[in-house]
């Protein structure tokens, strides 16, 4: 038996086959020829026809068959063990938000134009990782690690947030050590390192470990909302999606505002609805009047 013809290649058959060929809409040159030199015949056609009907037009479109078996190892294994670990172990609590970030926005666009040599450029995360840290200075029962085998809540008091990075070999959290005691820009400035350093595959185990709390985002990507898996054995985690411009009602008008989601998770074992309600509204409350990040 041959096979199809090879591109170019016109395809042996009689004036009836190619007849038949052309009524049922079938390109010859998929056709396999059992015939002398690859000469397609009538059973060719109905056999062609017979493996179904979505090859029997002539698309230029082909059907693939195949299996490719990819091992999972190496980072990408140690990622898949500590997402089942985690949602095993760990009942979600998932609560998304909406927040108006034109403010800050525009705070932020701001303060990046001054464009000092001595400050980073400020992206949404180290506002949001401020707010964190004041929220969690009234709960800080969500800065915490949970050892649920030995029914111990760990709760920190240096806030170590973790910021979850994709890279070219999978995801890392690269975490600013004592969030607590870093200003704006400082905390903007090891958020950069830190990525920096993730993305170069240079980050050290240090600084890939010891989170106690941890941020999520998709940038771009980050979609109207998320479920985010909470970094086993922390107990809360937050995720920011993507800012949108959408219409709000003011009491009189439309205007735009810039919106943005969190969904953030919370381990519902040791933290009930209500707290997790609580720390994120507290969290909109700093996002949505900027000014107040900076009161001490």
């Amino acid at each position: 038996a041959f096979g199809a013809a090879t591109e170019g290649e016109k395809p042996l058959a009689s004036p009836a086959v190619r007849l038949r060929a052309k009524e049922a809409g079938i390109d010859l040159r998929q056709v396999a020829g059992s015939g002398p030199a690859g000469r397609i015949s009538h059973e060719d056609i109905e056999a062609f026809l017979a493996r179904g009907p979505q090859l029997a037009r002539a698309t230029g479109l082909a059907r693939k068959e195949g299996i490719e078996d990819i091992k999972v190892v190496g980072l990408r294994r140690k990622i898949a063990e500590k997402m089942a670990l985690a949602k095993s172990h760990i009942p979600h609590i998932t609560y998304v938000e909406e927040i108006d970030v034109t403010a800050l926005e525009e705070l932020r666009a701001a303060l990046n134009k001054e464009k000092r040599q001595d400050r980073p450029k400020l992206t949404l995360l180290p506002f949001l990782m401020r707010a964190m840290v004041k929220a969690i200075a009234d709960q800080p029962n969500l800065n915490a690690l949970f050892d649920d085998e030995a029914g111990v809540i760990h709760q920190h008091a240096g806030i170590h947030v973790g910021i979850a990075a994709q890279t070219p070999t999978g995801l890392v959290v690269p975490v600013v050590k004592h969030a607590e005691a870093r200003d704006l820009w400082e905390s903007a400035a090891e958020i950069n390192r830190l990525a920096d350093a993730a993305k170069s595959g240079t980050a050290t185990r240090d600084e890939l470990s010891g989170s106690t709390i941890t941020i999520t985002s998709l940038g771009a990507m980050g979609g109207v909302a998320t479920t985010p898996v909470i970094n086993y054995p922390e107990v809360a985690i937050v995720g920011v999606n993507k800012i949108m411009v959408r219409p709000v009602w003011d009491g009189a008008q439309f205007l735009p505002r810039k919106i943005m989601n969190l969904s953030s998770s919370f381990d519902h074992r040791v933290i009930d609805g209500w707290d997790a309600a609580v720390f994120v509204q507290r969290i909109k409350a700093l996002l949505e009047t900027p000014a107040l990040i900076f009161v001490e």
